[in-house]
């Protein structure tokens, strides 16, 4: 099942997708999902970021590949970091390349949605906890991440955590064939098979030190083949049984 959220005649809402037709729901996924009977198409409608997470956690180094082909040692346990909410924007909007950056990447990343209150929870447990899985792009300026080795700046400027279309609730997270599609070229290409730390095991490490809600989001690293975008290009991060985010460099 495809979630989202949406924009239609200046309101939010948030829907079911089935083939190119919404269906409206009555308040937010994580309150049932139960209908109104309102129903609009695909293209009448803005989709938007399809959750308003109040935290991102994002995880470094958790393709096995990536981490070896960087010569980076597997980590004993997951390398945490954090986005900023503000730097969310919507699918097929632009990144904005900010004036101190030389170099920005693009990053295809699965990320897990929240569905419920989550804290303290035993990753036997974790799916329940799990709304679904969507696309995000963990944008950073390169070049002052390695000037600094602090990442908050360089992966939390406005406009870096693109996140969407839309949350599919029925794949499993752990074996998806995973893509980023620069100008029409494939660039990144793996599974999520190659993980290090399975989803169930993020969120019971994660939800071990913090309290997660609903529309939270965890962004569970890259595989190999990260490189930069310049103005004016198309990055597309294409997750098999989810679908494609869209986003323009500007």
């Amino acid at each position: 099942m495809k979630l989202c959220r949406f924009e239609k005649e200046g309101n939010i809402f948030y829907g079911i997708l089935e083939g190119d037709e919404i269906s409206f729901l009555a308040g937010e996924p994580y309150d049932g999902l139960r209908t109104t009977g309102e129903h609009a198409g695909l293209g009448e409608v803005k989709l938007l970021a399809p959750t308003v997470p109040k935290s991102i956690v994002a995880v470094g180094l958790n393709y096995r590949k990536h981490a070896e082909e960087i010569g980076m040692p597997l980590v004993p346990e997951p390398l945490i970091f954090s986005k900023f909410v503000s730097s969310v924007i919507n699918p097929f909007e632009q990144i904005v390349k900010p004036d101190v950056c030389k170099q920005l990447d693009y990053e295809a990343e699965l990320a897990i949605v929240i569905g419920r209150r989550c804290c303290k929870v035993k990753k036997e447990e974790a799916r329940d906890y799990i709304l679904g899985y969507t696309c995000m792009n963990d944008v950073t300026a390169r070049d002052l991440q390695d000037m600094t080795k602090q990442w908050a700046r360089c992966k939390g400027f406005d406009t870096f955590s693109p996140f969407g279309p839309w949350v599919e609730t029925e794949v499993d997270g752990d074996n998806l064939h995973l893509q980023a599609v620069l100008n029409g070229k494939v660039v990144q290409d793996d599974t999520t098979a190659d993980f290090i730390f399975s989803t169930a095991e993020l969120v019971e490490y994660i939800s071990g030190f913090m309290t997660l809600y609903p529309g939270d989001i965890i962004t569970t690293g890259t595989p190999g083949g990260i490189g930069p975008m310049k103005s004016g290009d198309e990055i597309k991060v294409v997750i098999e049984g989810i679908g494609e985010l869209v986003n323009y460099v500007k």
